[in-house]
């Protein structure tokens, strides 16, 4: 049964004068334990060394775009990071100035536990936003302000050198890529020489033009053998109507047609000549004359004659149609002979076409290929020389750095509870001990203390309830029992003070 919360109160105080003499023993006990707790309490100095971030400097802005400049985000805890490895741990545990000068002989278990010393008593806070410290806690102050002062030192050198190494590794790795495409890059630049020289067929454009200018040549014979057969086939149809033979025979028809020969030759030399010329003046004599004879051969009564009698000649006509017969005929098989090898260039045409589109795959795969291994080629000679340049940077100490604001300073007080605060909190301690004791002992007492338990506990109702009674000789003794711990708790008190003053003091 739980002891109701507004009785607590009242039954500590109860309890606790009670039992005067436990309660002064337990704040006598509590009281000097922890003044001695004061007295071993192992006093810790720290040394901090306070680390600037510079990531504003003015090469930043300058070589913007030109070259990359490292770049921490979270620098404490890369800060840490680093200061917690083994290389430099080992390198602070190692160092004669802060150990001694057996520092460097100390055995792999000696070296694991100081190197877990070190990581303990470490530590990195930031502080702003271009500031963080590293600091060491140490029970010795020149011990704490060293290993402070060497874990700045390191961590300088080390941020530095890792830089460097960092743009180093990136230089030297791009610039073995790009060695590497330039190899590659050849590779494909010879494979394509020998694809183009095996393979002299020319584009698929020129093999298109070509196939359009031997169709529309091929159309053209077609069209122009057509027309020369249609003509000859009209020459044949006029050469069935024209006499092959005529007779020459004194007829006027003969003399007439003889006369019409010669005047047609007259006008064919007049459109080239003057009427004065040799030839014209000669077929003028034989046109006259053969009028002449034709006028005779009239007056005579010769014109009637059988024409069976004259001789026989070849029709001029017949000849010259004949003629453009075979003329035409030798033309249409020209143009078929053409045709023939306007098709056999088209049909080797096709077969050129065919093998363009074989290779063309295998064209755009080196070309391909050659566009991408170029692309990538050029990407990477930018970045090796930004690369290049970032190097330089950090060789030179540019870009972001960190550099030391604060060195360590020799802590001259204590960090942490000193012994003044020992000595005060072991009084107040002391006195909450009986009461805090008391209140524990109500919560696992079993007995019946308050009216509430009981009602709660048989669920029925208290109608009475006698109070304590103390005698006279009761009081008495319980009086005399109050005086003599109060003298004794001031005795203590008096004590108590004289100690932490004489250890305040240094005399203790």
């Amino acid at each position: 049964m739980a002891l109701p919360l507004n009785q607590i109160p009242s039954e500590i105080i109860r309890e606790v004068r009670s039992r005067k003499w436990l309660a002064f023993f337990l704040f006598t006990i509590v009281s000097f334990a922890v003044l001695g707790a004061g007295f071993v309490w192992p006093y810790k100095y720290e040394s901090q060394v306070v680390i600037f971030v510079d990531d504003q400097n003015i090469i930043r802005p300058l070589m913007e775009g030109s070259a990359v400049t490292t770049e921490i985000s979270e620098r404490s805890s890369v800060a840490r990071e680093m200061l917690w490895s083994r290389d430099v741990m080992s390198k602070v545990a190692k160092d004669k100035d802060i150990f001694g000068q057996d520092a460097d002989q100390l055995t792999d278990e000696e070296l694991e536990r100081r190197i877990g010393m070190l990581r303990t008593n470490m530590n990195v806070r930031p502080r702003g936003d271009r500031y963080f410290s590293i600091g060491y806690t140490s029970e010795s102050p020149m011990q704490a302000f060293r290993i402070a002062q060497r874990l700045g030192q390191l961590f300088i050198s080390e941020n530095s050198e890792s830089k460097r190494k960092e743009s180093r590794n990136a230089y030297n790795f791009i610039d073995k890529q790009v060695k590497n495409y330039e190899s590659i890059l050849a590779g494909v630049e010879q494979k394509l020489k020998k694809f183009l020289s095996e393979n002299v067929d020319g584009t698929e454009s020129e093999a298109n033009a070509r196939m359009a200018n031997l169709r529309r040549e091929l159309e053209l014979a077609e069209l122009e053998r057509s027309e020369l057969m249609a003509r000859a086939e009209s020459l044949e149809s006029q050469l069935d109507d024209v006499q092959p033979m005529l007779s020459q025979a004194r007829t006027a028809d003969s003399y007439t047609r003889r006369i019409r020969e010669k005047e047609t030759q007259l006008d064919e030399l007049r459109l080239q000549y003057h009427d004065t010329y040799p030839d014209i003046v000669v077929l003028k004599e034989q046109i006259a004359e053969l009028k002449k004879q034709r006028d005779r051969a009239a007056l005579s009564g010769e014109l009637g004659l059988a024409a069976s009698e004259g001789d026989q000649l070849v029709n001029p006509l017949y000849q010259d149609i004949s003629a453009e017969v075979a003329k035409t005929r030798a033309s249409i098989r020209t143009q078929e002979s053409r045709i023939n090898s306007l098709e056999n260039l088209i049909a080797e045409q096709e077969e050129r076409m065919a093998r363009i589109q074989e290779n063309k795959t295998q064209y755009s795969e080196l070309t391909r290929d050659m566009e991408v291994n170029e692309q990538i080629y050029n990407d990477l000679l930018r970045r090796r020389e930004k690369a290049r340049v970032s190097m330089y940077l950090d060789i030179e100490g540019q870009g972001l750095n960190f550099r030391i604001n604060e060195t360590a300073q020799f802590p001259l007080d204590p960090v942490g509870p000193q012994f003044q605060l020992f000595a005060s909190a072991g009084l107040i301690l002391g006195a909450l001990a009986p009461f805090g004791l008391a209140a524990g002992a109500l919560q696992i007492d079993p007995r019946v203390r308050a009216r509430k338990q009981l009602e709660d506990g048989i669920g029925l109702p208290v109608l009475a309830e006698m109070p304590h009674v103390r005698t006279p000789y009761e009081k008495r003794r319980d009086r005399f029992l109050t005086v003599s711990v109060a003298v004794c708790a001031v005795l203590v008190v008096a004590a108590y003070g004289g100690v932490a003053g004489a250890a305040l003091m240094g005399v203790i």
